[in-house]
């Protein structure tokens, strides 16, 4: 056996081929092109080498590079599995001229067979039936008047290559005369060869074909019939085994005339002898040759029990045991699904790009041969085909049913396949009777639960409420929509759950057309908005029927976001328990981005089609209040008491510079309460990184900047205090040039809002007026006397709620906002105890396992958790962290899990560079980390 064979080829039958090297203790080897490099079949194989950049002709075909990796790696044998150069006689014998064993028919077999005229005349030699047709055609003129005498319709051929490509029917001599240089030169593209002839057609034909083997010495094995009827242009889509549904005696007789075509050449291994079979005369006819394996291999392989992929590979090294020793016999019935990443709804145009979800389905008698895996990269230079689906069961109706289920169970999502389209097709009366013909997907059909992006608008994304919760701790922020209100409201307007994912739309909205009926609703800021040209309502449950186009324009006054919402939701696929797109990221959503032209999102099929509900929307005022809990930083400790009390004082404007990351302001300098950040800074809003709380105003230096739902989970920045629960939906319609201003509110306030938004089901009854007097409340923060608010444990002069111990067991509890508690350890230094203390709490709070508690998100010394107030109230939540503080201060010996960090890390990398660069441009250009971050790190290190 070799000790090395190299696989000519890629995809899914590249990773069959290394299946059964594996069980021969063979060492497979890969060549791909670059544009393939997430392929499976290059982590599959023992040794991987690059064919470089391009198309097939340029990695594929190159038999040069092929050869010389062949021999660079000490490759005895080359595979050539199908497609490229699994015919190609010249790369056969230029495998033989080198020593290598080529792993298919001989070269003189792939000549003969190779042309479809010479396979033709050895057929005729042989007495195998053929359909009347030509030799070689010369002009069109022998061709038209050829056609006279075979008589319409005929179907025009390349004699070379095979696939479907170079095959027109025509009816007539016009068509013919339309057809005949375009086949020509569809030979000559593809397979070198101009070479046509003409073959009578038949209307109602079914293509069946005959896999055969042959030791290359005369003993020659059929392996049953496939019927391969089902095709689209010619080109196959479902083949199934035994072929369903022949006369009597009609399968040996196919065998047997297979056999007798392939013992005249002697043929050498793998073969399928194809056959047309006239179901009108029941009679078959001899079409073509295939020298190689088929895509539809599998099929026989379930039914026979048999490896012909093992076959070649012993074969080609002598290793093979004689054919007419096997016993060999047939069980059940295989069907054959081929997906391709295409879209049926554009005319089966190819779907590349990344695919961001792929889950097939295990099951008893089903195989799955794929290449694909979540992150592989569909590339526009190949067949695009992704898997080849393949059922076995006892009978063809129960096989039929279950490759119908595994179709449904599959999940892809990031291009556009078939799937439904097969699904569809395993239903029509022409497949599910057992009796297709070549033709017949010409009367379906396809139908679709899409809509197509015609224009994607400025970043319109994907987005599902509340987001990605539980992964503060790693940094992955919840996302979601920035007007979580308007979302919400949408959704209940369609009688969807609140967090059904919905089309979030930033100041110009997208052009879709859809391909099915759908309810769909348009909240948020006042948007264009036309049904096929025509202005209909926002706020309001719209049908809209297929084929319909939706014109979302530009955002009208006030307001920076909108919200399509659709009956039932998008279906994308979950990731980390959310729908919603962090672009940052590049997961979640569509693709990880936001929408592109040609885009197609699916949609539940409608069920109910009710429409006209209405809510009634409140306009956006001209300065935006929003209502904060003060802290968890703030005077005297950070700040001055008299900035605090300017600060709520300030009308702030929203700086041009903007994002879902945070919405930056622009308004007074804040005072400091000291002159630097000690040994966390140089300037005096530097603290320890410690966790932040979605919409937590940040001092990034002088700046403020109120966190957004894709904002950073960590940061070594004041915040003095956090917009609450009830009012985090604002931030979405913030856009540069607006008024805002900050209104302290107390806990009871800030939830009472909450659950009263929770119950309501308009926006004017969703914002009673509950704000507490202003002035008493900033005069209060900032340190006058008999101004004290109600807040349960915390005195209005301080967001501190609790306060233990002292020196390294200090812990001290600062509100966040409503729903975040931050707790700091020790002093504000960097001390290796401090941090395992945090950590030691975080997991005993983690054990405790408490309802209610959404992240545990750790910084240097600090702790932050974000929970549900009416689950787990403050209260409660205080004395069980004073009980876990006193278990983790009195344990004398701390251990924690440690972490493997791989080299190397890239410290100055490009794109560090390209944010320092845009951080100078567009926020300021004399931050000590400017415009060196590595430098940086390097001088408050103190390091040489």
């Amino acid at each position: 056996m070799f000790e090395k064979l190299l696989i000519a080829n890629r995809g899914a039958i590249a990773c069959r081929i290394l299946r059964t090297l594996r069980e021969l203790q063979v060492k497979g080897i890969a060549v791909y092109a670059e544009a393939d490099a997430a392929s499976l079949h290059i982590q599959q194989a023992d040794e991987a080498y690059s064919l470089g950049e391009g198309a097939a002709a340029a990695t594929y075909l190159a038999v040069e590079k092929i050869l010389a990796t062949a021999k660079a790696c000490g490759a005895k044998a080359i595979h050539p599995g199908y497609g490229f150069l699994s015919e190609n006689a010249a790369f056969a014998q230029a495998c033989e001229n080198a020593g290598i064993a080529f792993v298919g028919p001989t070269p003189e077999q792939l000549r003969v067979f190779g042309l479809k005229h010479t396979a033709r005349a050895l057929a005729k030699h042989h007495q195998i039936p053929l359909l009347e047709g030509t030799e070689l055609l010369d002009s069109l003129d022998t061709a038209l008047l050829a056609a006279e005498t075979v008589s319409y319709p005929v179907m025009l051929k390349s004699t070379a290559g095979g696939g479907g490509i170079g095959m027109r029917v025509c009816h007539n001599a016009t068509e013919l005369s339309e057809s005949f240089e375009a086949v020509k030169r569809l030979g000559q593209n593809n397979f070198s060869d101009a070479g046509v002839f003409i073959e009578k057609y038949i209307e109602h034909a079914r293509h069946l074909e005959v896999q055969v083997f042959g030791d290359g010495l005369g003993d020659v094995i059929a392996l049953g019939v496939r019927d391969c009827s089902v095709q689209r242009r010619n080109q196959k889509v479902l083949e199934e085994t035994p072929a369903p549904n022949l006369p009597d005696g009609m399968a040996e007789a196919l065998c047997t005339a297979a056999i007798t075509l392939a013992r005249a050449v002697n043929y050498r291994s793998a073969g399928t002898v194809e056959f047309i079979f006239d179901s009108a005369d029941g009679r078959f006819y001899f079409l073509e040759v295939n020298t190689r394996l088929q895509v539809e291999h599998g099929v026989t392989e379930q039914v026979w029990g048999v490896d012909l992929v093992r076959w070649m590979v012993q074969l080609a090294a002598g290793e093979l045991p004689a054919l007419s020793e096997l016993k060999l016999h047939p069980q059940g019935h295989a069907i054959q699904a081929r997906l391709y990443a295409e879209d049926p709804g554009k005319d089966f145009q190819p779907s590349p790009g990344l695919l961001t979800r792929v889950d097939f389905p295990t099951a008893e008698g089903l195989r799955i041969d794929t290449w694909v895996q979540a992150g592989c990269e569909i590339p526009p230079y190949f067949d695009p085909m992704i898997a080849k689906l393949i059922t076995w069961a006892p009978t063809r109706e129960q096989a039929r049913l279950n490759l119908h289920q595994a179709l449904s169970d599959s999940q892809l999502y990031g291009v556009e396949t078939n799937r439904d389209y097969l699904r569809q097709i395993l239903l029509a009366t022409p497949f599910a009777s057992g009796r297709p013909w070549t033709r017949c997907l010409e009367g379906l059909v396809y139908s679709a639960s899409t809509f197509e992006v015609l224009s994607a608008g400025t970043q319109t994304s994907v987005q599902d409420y509340p987001g990605r919760l539980g992964y503060w701790a790693v940094g992955v922020p919840p996302s979601g929509p920035m007007d979580s209100r308007a979302l919400r409201l949408g959704n209940r307007l369609l009688g969807n759950d609140d967090g059904a994912a919905a089309l979030e739309i930033t100041m110009n909205g997208p052009l879709l057309r859809f391909n099915c009926a759908a309810v769909v609703a348009v909240t948020g800021a006042a948007i264009t908005l036309l049904l096929n040209d025509q202005p209909v309502p926002m706020n309001t449950a719209l049908r809209i029927e297929a084929g319909a186009v939706l014109s979302l324009g530009s955002i009208i006054g006030a307001g920076a976001r909108s919200y399509l919402c659709l009956r039932g939701g998008l279906q994308v696929p979950d990731y980390l328990g959310s729908k919603s797109t962090f672009t940052l990221g590049q997961f979640g959503g569509h693709a990880g981005r936001a929408l592109r032209t040609g885009d197609v999102l699916h949609l539940l099929p409608l069920t109910d089609a009710d429409a006209g509900q209405q809510l009634i929307a409140e306009p956006l005022p001209a300065v935006r209040t929003l209502r904060v809990i003060y802290g968890p930083h703030g005077a005297p400790e950070y700040f001055k008491p008299e900035y605090i009390v300017t600060f709520f004082a300030t009308q702030w404007e929203v700086h041009f510079n903007s994002s879902r990351t945070g919405v930056r302001l622009i308004g007074p300098k804040p005072l400091w309460a000291r002159t630097d950040g000690g040994e966390a800074g140089l300037h005096p809003s530097n603290i320890h990184d410690n966790p932040y709380a979605i919409g937590a105003v940040d001092f990034t230096g002088d700046m403020p900047v109120i966190l957004g739902p894709d904002g950073p989970s960590l940061g070594g920045f004041v915040c003095p205090v956090t917009v609450i629960e009830a009012d985090l939906w604002q931030l979405g319609q913030l856009k540069a040039g607006d008024k805002l201003r900050f209104e302290p509110v107390n806990l009871k306030t800030a939830r009472d809002l909450a659950l009263k938004w929770d119950q309501c089901g308009s926006w004017l009854a969703c914002d009673p007026d509950n704000s507490v007097p202003q002035a008493d409340h900033i005069d209060a923060i900032a340190g006058k006397p008999g101004s004290h608010i109600d807040r349960g444990p915390l005195t209005i002069g301080s967001p501190v709620v609790l306060e233990l111990g002292e020196g390294d067991t200090r812990l001290v509890a600062r509100l966040a906002g409503d729903t975040h508690l931050l707790l700091e350890i020790g002093a504000p230094e960097l001390d290796l105890v401090l941090r395992f203390r945090a950590h030691a709490l975080m997991q005993a709070l983690e054990t405790l396992a408490l309802p209610g508690v959404i992240d545990l998100t750790p910084g240097i010394r600090s702790l932050q958790i974000h929970y549900q107030p009416e689950q787990l109230p403050l209260a409660g939540l205080l004395a069980l962290i004073t009980t876990q503080w006193a278990a983790v201060c009195a344990t004398p010996n701390l251990q924690v899990p440690s972490r493997i960090v791989h080299l190397p890390l890239s410290w100055d990398d490009p794109a560090c560079q390209l944010a320092i660069e845009k951080y100078m441009t567009t926020v300021r250009k004399d931050a000590p980390w400017c415009p060196s971050n590595l430098a940086f790190i390097r001088r408050i290190n103190d390091l040489a």
